[in-house]
């Protein structure tokens, strides 16, 4: 698995403040409560948003990340709130070194990054031998129609003065996946812009693979959502949700 981000940690907090990451933390707070110190691993956890307020919410946390960019942002953000998380940096389907975990996340659709089938597969199995019995995994992907139908609405725009970037869309050589190229233009400290450009590429699948990929891992306690609600996933949901125990 390769690394997504290079340039791209410096502005990602800016690009994702539509994300109700409170919404994501008391979905898993409900269904796996902080108790007793548990311990918790946030993989592909970015900038550590979500590692920080878990930390707060009274677990044990610990963060996985590809991009060495991504995790000493994180660790500047929990200096700066106080908090205390590991971080590692390794690929989530060559996890190795965790064990006796009681709640694992894979939170806004960093699974998506993984390229390759097997590499989901592997990620699910080390997710699997690492967690308690009765431990939970929750983690969600982009559905098959926001990947093969509004992902191809390109290209999309955004300019908020210290930010601005043109996001051009093509299909992958897989089924249901995409090519994501991005032009940034950001403001330096005197003023001027600087020009750097990203390509990510993400990959999906449909729930009925996803439930088999997970069942052959050893889970069979599994509940799908859609869209940051309890409903079932409709047609043209963008965001699927799944929760696993072990």
């Amino acid at each position: 698995m390769s690394n997504s981000y290079g340039r791209f940690a410096e502005v990602y907090d800016a690009l994702m403040t539509d994300i109700p990451y409170a919404t994501y933390v008391e979905w898993v707070k409900e269904h796996a409560p902080a108790a007793n110190n548990q311990n918790l691993l946030d993989i592909g956890c970015g900038t550590g948003v979500m590692a920080v307020e878990f930390a707060k919410a009274g677990y044990n946390v610990s963060g996985l990340d590809l991009s060495e960019e991504m995790l000493m942002i994180a660790s500047e953000r929990c200096y700066e709130e106080n908090v205390n998380v590991f971080f590692v940096c390794q690929s989530m389907d060559e996890l190795d070194g965790f064990n006796d975990l009681d709640v694992v996340t894979i939170p806004i659709d960093s699974l998506n990054y993984v390229p390759e089938q097997r590499a989901v597969e592997q990620t699910f199995t080390h997710v699997y031998e690492a967690l308690k019995t009765g431990g939970h995994l929750f983690f969600d992907v982009h559905s098959l129609y926001k990947m093969d139908e509004i992902f191809m609405d390109s290209p999309f725009t955004y300019d908020d003065g210290d930010i601005t970037y043109l996001w051009d869309t093509e299909p992958g050589e897989a089924a249901h996946s995409v090519k994501h190229d991005m032009l940034f233009y950001v403001v330096t400290a005197d003023g001027t812009y600087e020009r750097f450009e990203e390509q990510h590429y993400q990959r999906t699948y449909a729930i009925e693979t996803y439930m088999t990929m997970l069942q052959q891992a050893g889970f069979t306690n599994i509940t799908v959502t859609a869209d940051f609600t309890d409903e079932a996933p409709a047609i043209d949901s963008e965001r699927i949700f799944f929760h696993c125990v072990k």
